[in-house]
């Protein structure tokens, strides 16, 4: 498992001794907290390693992720996690230094998530009939779905589909604005997941700009984007809708009634820029709870 080497030596040495191989291929995370023991998630189990990690094991972790050169990951830092060669992903906590309203360095690590990061390849087939107009081209399409229920990782494979043209449908460009490298899982500037042959990524930078950003310099088909509802950024898909370009987009929620509490959101539901809801289910991951259309000849969504 490639994942270990970032770990201290000692960490490395339980995990590899105790854990036998095939339980490597369901560890979803590694959970590091000082002065506590080492808790492996997976699938639908949580395994806890009789080993204290120590403040000199999550140095020495930290040590690894950075390459020794903990200044060209600052901003990464800041954000609250490091993402490494595969796409795995590493969430920091600890005393958190702010200026100006800003983090701008955590000191004294507290803690370390190791998320590993596996692509499902084919997860969205089964939205792709709900995705595509009979002309090829895009219905504006909000993935609702509860932390956990798959979002991401099958926005990720519908930005392949579409960008690759699988299915026999036509290969469109596609723009992934990617503020905080969970779609693309960007590693020095090579995205590490598969995104297809026509796709192109504006990572870390705001939604708001990078929109903007990336209509005006690679006139993509389509713009896709995870966990919207944050300010202006439902102005900033309008003016893309405006500019003729269509969207595939993710957010929190469960349900109509949780989109109409973000202001942001409702924005798009008010404006009916939304063609398509799709509603992931919560207990079963990936899966459909729920899908509407929007019914434009009386303004308003129905369910599918």
């Amino acid at each position: 498992m490639d994942i270990l080497k970032y770990l201290s030596q000692n960490i490395q040495n339980v995990i590899s001794s105790t854990l036998n191989q095939e339980i490597f291929k369901f560890i979803e995370e590694i959970r590091l907290r000082a002065n506590q023991k080492i808790i492996i998630k997976l699938v639908n189990q949580e395994i806890i390693l009789d080993y204290i990690v120590t403040t000199e094991d999550l140095l020495k972790t930290i040590e690894k992720l950075t390459e020794n050169s903990i200044y060209t990951y600052q901003n990464q830092i800041c954000n609250g996690f490091i993402t490494v060669k595969g796409g795995h992903r590493v969430g920091i906590t600890g005393n958190v230094a702010i200026e100006n309203d800003a983090v701008v360095n955590i000191v004294y690590v507290y803690s370390l998530n190791f998320r590993i990061a596996r692509e499902i390849k084919g997860s969205s087939n089964f939205l792709l009939d709900y995705i595509y107009k009979s002309n090829n081209s895009i219905y504006n399409t909000l993935i609702l779905g509860a932390p956990g229920s798959g979002k991401t990782t099958v926005l990720r494979d519908i930005i392949r589909n579409i960008s690759n043209g699988e299915y026999g449908k036509q290969g469109l460009n596609i723009g992934v604005i990617d503020e905080r490298s969970e779609i693309s899982a960007m590693y020095k500037g090579i995205p590490q997941t598969d995104l297809g042959i026509r796709t192109d990524v504006l990572e870390n930078i705001p939604k708001v700009l990078g929109i903007k950003m990336m209509i005006r310099s690679m006139a993509p088909d389509v713009i896709a984007v995870d966990e919207i509802g944050g300010s202006k950024e439902a102005d900033s898909i309008n003016y893309a809708m405006c500019s003729g370009v269509n969207g595939i987009f993710t957010a929190h929620g469960e349900s109509l009634r949780d989109i109409k509490s973000n202001p942001e959101l409702r924005k798009l539901i008010d404006k009916k820029i939304i063609e398509r809801i799709l509603v992931l289910s919560k207990e079963k991951k990936g899966m459909l709870a729920k899908k509407y259309y929007l019914d434009k000849t009386k303004c308003e969504y129905r369910e599918m």
